[in-house]
Order: C-alpha cells, then sequence, then structure tokens
C-alpha cells in the first residue's frame, strides 16, 4: 500500500461501533434486490456482500422503507424491515452474518418516505403526502399533509424497523433523511413546511420529526445503537423544479449553508451518532446524483463546515473515487469517513486493490448514470455500466470453459475489449486485432474534454486488463473478409463499431465532432456544432471552455430530444449549462448551406446567417457492419456486437460483449 493512503485503512468508529477502515459503501436504492414479502433476494445478499469481500468497512444498505400504508409502495420494492417482520430477519441475518465474516460492518438504511419526490415508475401509483399540501415534483399534483397521528404512526414504525434490524444482525442503522428533499426533509425545510403546529415554523419544530425518530429508536434498541443520519447541508433550489449551478449566483429558497450549519448542529446535540454530508435535492438533482459536469470531491467543503461545528464522525460521498482525494479530505479533516456509491458499483474490489497498491486495477465509474440511477429511474433495477455483474453476482458469475476456443476479435473499442477480457478469464484464447494504434474505440475522441476523463481511464484499464491476461493484441492492422475467413479461429467476434454520419452543405468543409475533438481540425473562434444531441452538447460545452464562441444548430423542437442520457439529473444538468456557458441555441432548424464563411439556417421564423468558422457535424452513428455482412454466411460461428450491430451507449456495448462472451463454449 501506498504510504500517503495509509490514513484510509485506519479504524474509526461510529458511536460504539468500530469500523475497519475509512471506507463506507454508499446507500444506493436496491430497487430490484428485495422481495415480495420485504426481505433481501439471493440478488441483494449476493451484491452487499460482495462488497464487504471486497474490503469495505461498513456498508450501507440503499433505502428501505419502515411504513407502506401512509405512503403507500408497490411489492416487490425495496426491502422493508416491518412488512413481514420475521421473513425480513430470516434474509437480512443471511446477508448480515456474511458480511461480518470478512470482517466489515453493516447499517440498514430506514426510510419514513419520500412525500412529494415519490417516483411513480419505482413506487407505483398513490396519492403523495408531505409536510404541508404542496406541489409534486414529477407530477401535476399537490400532496397531502400529513396528520400528528399519521407523524406519530411513522415514528413509532421506524422504532420497530430499527428493532428488527437489530435482530437481524445489523450494527446500526442510518436514518433517510434530511436530505435531497425527501419526507423528513421536507419537514425540515421552510419552503415545504408550512404547518402551524408542532412540526412547523422554528428550526427546531421542523426539525421535531427527526429528533422523534431519533429518540424512538435509541429508547427501543438502546442508547449505544449506533444512529447515523443521511444530511444534505444546502438544498441548491432556485424555485419549485429548478436547481441551482456550480458558479451561479442564486438566491437560496431551500436550506441555506447558515441553517444547514446550524441544523448539523441541532441533530448531533439530538444524540445522532454520524452525519453523512452531501448537498442538493431532487429540485436540483445533480448535486444529490452528481454527473460527471460536476467536480469530483464536490462535497469536501461542505463536509469541512459540518465537521467544523460537530463532534461526531462525518461521512463524505461525492464522486470520491480518486484515493489522492479521498485521503486528502480525511487528513484536512473535513470527513472520517469516505463514502463510495457508484464506484462500488464498477468494481467492487476498490478497497482491497487500493490496499495491495494495484490502483490501475480499480475498474473506473464513469459518472454517467446509464446503469445505475438511469436505470432505477425508468426500470426499477440498480446496475452498472461499465460492470455487468453489479446487482447479479451470482446470475452472471463467469465460469471457467471447459472447451477452450480460438476466438477472433476484429475491433479494439470497449466492446471488443470486454468481450476479450470475459473470454480469457474464462480460459479461452482471444485474439484482438484493431486497425488503429490504440484500444478504445469512440472512447477516445468521447474521454477529450475533461468532464469525460474517466473514459480515458476506463480504456487504460481495458489496456492494463488484456495485458495482466496476455491477451493477445494487433495495433494498426485491419482485417479484411478474407483475413478473417482464413484465419482458422473456432469463433469470430465482429466489433467493429460506428463510424459518424456525414453529409455536404456545399463548398464549405464541414468536420466531425470526432475529428474535432481528436485534434484534426484546425477549430476557429466562431463555431457551429450541427446537432444537439449528447455528442453535440458535450462537444459544444468543450469547444466553449476553450473560449469558442458557439452555436448549436438542432433540427428538433429541443436539444437532447432523441439518445440522451438516460437518468435526468445528467439531461438536465446538461441542458441547463448549455444556456449558463453562454452558448447559443436554435431549434427545430434545419442548416442548409454553407460556403466556408456563412452557414445558412432555415427556422421556423425563415431562413438566417451564421458566421462561422468552422462548422462540426454531431448528427449521430451508423454502424460499420460491412465486414460482418460479407462473412455473415460464410462463417458458422460469428457474433455481432456493440455499436456494430446497434449503435448505443457504452454500457450497451459492454453488456452486449460480456453476454456473447460469458457463453461461448
Amino acid at each position: 500500500m501506498d504510504k500517503k493512503y495509509s490514513i484510509l485503512f485506519d479504524e474509526v468508529s461510529i458511536g460504539s461501533c468500530v469500523i475497519k477502515n475509512r471506507f463506507a459503501m454508499a446507500p444506493m436504492g436496491p430497487l430490484g434486490l428485495g422481495d415480495s414479502e420485504g426481505g433481501f433476494n439471493q440478488r441483494g445478499i449476493d451484491y452487499y456482500v460482495e462488497r464487504a469481500k471486497g474490503g469495505t468497512g461498513l456498508i450501507i444498505t440503499g433505502v428501505t422503507f419502515v411504513d407502506n400504508d401512509i405512503e403507500k409502495h408497490d411489492m416487490p420494492n425495496c426491502p422493508c424491515s416491518t412488512h413481514n417482520p420475521v421473513h425480513f430477519i430470516r434474509t437480512a441475518r443471511e446477508m448480515t452474518e456474511k458480511i461480518h465474516a470478512y470482517g466489515s460492518k453493516v447499517f440498514l438504511q430506514l426510510s419514513g418516505g419520500f412525500g412529494r419526490v415519490t417516483i411513480p415508475t419505482n413506487l407505483g401509483e398513490h396519492p403523495p403526502v408531505a409536510p404541508s399540501p404542496i406541489p409534486h415534483r414529477w407530477l401535476d399534483k399537490t400532496c397531502r399533509p400529513l396528520t400528528k397521528e399519521e407523524i406519530r404512526r411513522i415514528v413509532v414504525q421506524f422504532g420497530k424497523g430499527a428493532y428488527n434490524a437489530k435482530r437481524a444482525g445489523f450494527d446500526g442503522v442510518q436514518i433517510h433523511a434530511v436530505h435531497e428533499g425527501y419526507l423528513l426533509d421536507q419537514f425540515a425545510i421552510s419552503m415545504f413546511n408550512n404547518r402551524t403546529d408542532e412540526y412547523g415554523g422554528s428550526l427546531e419544530n421542523r426539525l421535531r420529526f427527526a429528533r422523534e425518530v431519533l429518540e424512538e429508536i435509541k429508547n427501543i434498541c438502546g442508547s449505544d445503537f449506533p444512529v447515523t443520519l443521511r444530511y444534505s447541508v444546502k438544498s441548491f433550489i432556485k424555485d419549485w423544479r429548478k436547481g441551482g449551478l456550480p458558479g451561479e449566483e442564486f438566491v437560496e429558497k431551500g436550506r441555506d449553508i447558515e441553517e444547514g450549519i446550524e441544523a448539523a448542529k441541532l441533530l448531533v446535540e439530538y444524540g445522532y451518532d454520524a452525519l453523512d454530508v452531501d448537498v442538493g435535492s431532487y429540485d436540483a438533482w445533480w448535486w444529490s446524483h452528481p454527473p460527471m459536469y460536476q467536480e469530483k470531491g464536490l462535497y469536501i467543503p461542505y463536509a469541512k463546515m459540518v465537521k467544523d461545528v460537530v463532534d461526531v464522525p462525518v461521512i463524505c460521498a461525492g464522486r470520491m473515487d480518486n484515493p489522492d482525494l479521498a485521503s486528502d479530505a480525511v487528513r484536512d479533516g473535513a470527513c472520517d469517513i469516505v463514502s463510495l456509491g457508484r464506484p462500488l458499483l464498477a468494481d467492487p474490489d476498490y478497497v482491497n486493490k487500493l490496499k495491495a497498491g494495484d490502483t490501475a486495477s480499480i475498474r473506473p465509474c464513469l459518472s454517467c448514470h446509464e446503469g445505475c440511477m438511469g436505470r432505477i429511474q425508468e426500470y426499477s433495477a440498480l446496475n452498472c455500466a461499465v460492470n455487468p455483474q453489479a446487482c447479479r453476482e451470482s446470475a452472471e458469475r463467469l465460469i471457467p470453459t471447459q472447451h477452450k476456443k480460438k476466438v477472433l476479435i476484429v475491433g479494439g473499442g470497449v466492446a471488443g475489449c470486454e468481450a476479450a477480457r470475459v473470454l480469457a478469464h474464462r480460459g479461452h484464447e482471444p485474439i484482438v486485432y484493431e486497425k488503429t494504434d490504440r484500444l478504445g474505440g469512440n472512447l477516445i475522441p468521447g474521454g477529450v474534454p475533461s468532464f469525460k476523463e474517466d473514459d480515458h481511464a476506463l480504456v487504460a484499464w481495458y489496456e492494463n486488463e488484456l495485458k495482466k491476461l496476455n491477451v493477445e493484441v494487433h495495433l494498426n492492422s485491419e482485417l479484411d473478409a478474407d483475413d478473417v475467413i482464413n484465419f482458422d479461429a473456432d469463433v469470430v467476434i465482429v466489433a467493429t463499431g460506428s463510424k459518424p454520419k456525414v453529409f455536404s452543405l456545399g463548398e464549405g468543409p464541414l468536420y466531425t465532432a470526432q475529428d474535432a475533438l481528436l485534434g484534426k481540425v484546425d477549430i476557429g473562434n466562431d463555431v457551429v456544432v450541427i446537432g444537439g444531441g449528447l455528442v453535440g452538447c458535450e462537444t459544444a460545452l468543450w469547444l466553449k471552455d476553450m473560449g469558442k464562441n458557439v452555436t448549436i444548430v438542432e433540427a428538433l423542437p429541443k436539444l437532447l430530444a432523441v439518445n440522451g442520457p438516460l437518468c435526468h439529473a445528467n439531461s438536465e444538468m446538461l441542458k441547463e449549462l448549455i444556456p449558463f456557458k453562454g452558448i447559443k441555441t436554435i431549434t427545430s432548424a434545419k442548416a442548409t448551406a454553407y460556403d466556408g464563411k456563412v452557414l445558412k439556417v432555415n427556422t421556423p421564423d425563415g431562413d438566417i446567417d451564421i458566421a462561422a468558422d468552422t462548422v462540426i457535424l454531431a448528427v449521430g452513428y451508423a454502424p460499420s457492419d460491412s465486414l460482418y455482412r460479407e462473412i455473415k454466411d460464410k462463417i458458422s460461428n460469428v457474433y455481432l456486437i456493440g455499436d456494430a450491430g446497434n449503435v448505443s451507449n457504452i454500457m450497451y456495448a459492454i453488456w452486449n460483449a460480456f453476454e456473447v462472451a460469458k457463453n461461448i463454449d
């Protein structure tokens, strides 16, 4: 282990609970990990145990509900310790015992509900509740205010849930949450809480719900049973459903820093044993679920503000996968525990690899949200874009082959690399041919903007993995149909990727975003990007950060209308960044001609001229499948994977390759 990281492996205590290192697994919604009776299913057990096996000192489960009557949730959904206590204890006990076998501790995250931020695709379509009759975050509905009797019933359920957690072997609980605008947080924030009873008005009254929850649990489980709190110092709310951006000046309508610090002191005074600190809300949820457009370690300054005024451990998450950043945060007194969420989805062995000094083997998280928050939001399933085995550890476990095969892989993009990795792990002999001078495919241009640095980190990870696995790789080697047919391979995988779509607008030169990103274009000062999809918007941001005057021309009525990020935290932040950065946009528009100086554009208001030194095309990709079409009827065992088969995103290229390579035998 590198000495500069040794501080991350010191023991740390939360109340009476001693944790073997300073790493926690951040809570992430366990969609798909519970059964119809509120227990943990086998996928859930395997998922959490795998992170303990990987060295993480403290496992904090994702949200589990204590009440299903006042705020209803369809089952199966997240685990629930009060729905069928006997069954919950039986399944959870199996999990906690396995986690303890690896010397790790585990806390159950308990939630009183979502309130105005219920997600119908996850929890079902039920009438929403809140402290007051306020607008729902997503739906055109007004929430029903809770009665005092209902508040008390939820408090009692917290006590029962914690008692069941303790019986099931959990070492403590985390309360969800005076954080992100969930139900307890709605009570704590004056914007959402207009009550005139003892649960509204002063800060102490607005925190009363959170205080009563703590007191109930301590009364039932004992004063030495650790109770932590997920806590947001600042909300970043500009208005209903409108969030602030990094560097933006605005009037905070949610919890501001001054009140956030005061609330933190009160919560610790009440008896919470640790604060798990972040910032944001669902009205500004690119803070609570930070995409790659947010800086790494974005919560560190806010954790430090809290750490300076409380005497209990502070946990800090928020893109903390850089161990230099993490160790500095602990050393500088910003936090006591580093919490990793998505990085542990990407690589459950992160902690053990760091301890062994093998950082090159840590599979990077891309902060893309495609497999985690995006799939939670759309499909009620927690997964990972770069790790197809996340939350499916047993179902997708690699099985050594009994029939070693020579497998020719044509194309060294992400799909080809993943196929080679999986095949080599299983005992096959993959051989990769890549026509360019390096592996990575479209990740190479895609990772050029500074906010996409982890794309290049993923390429480096694949290069390292294939080298460790002794995979034969041939660069600058383009194969034609005859080469493939005569190769004498048992299996052929075509992973030739995709190429940018192009067209002409007259005499003026048009360049692809790919060529611009790769430095093949002398980019002028006035730049027009044709295409307002993900590639177009990210290219425009990159150009603006270089000081260019940028205009996006999009044929559809809005940016990111098709093929945008699955997770709304990513897409909404990107759409807000475009005008905030001063990038002009013209939608429902079609470029018609370019002479090298002026781009003519047809808009709903008539034709306009835009001065343009450089015009960049970002109008999508087409599969590079010509090789496959030439050989598919001449070779019996051939597969087409990744963008060559269907242009999509990094996640589906990796998952597609994993599925095929896992089952070749």
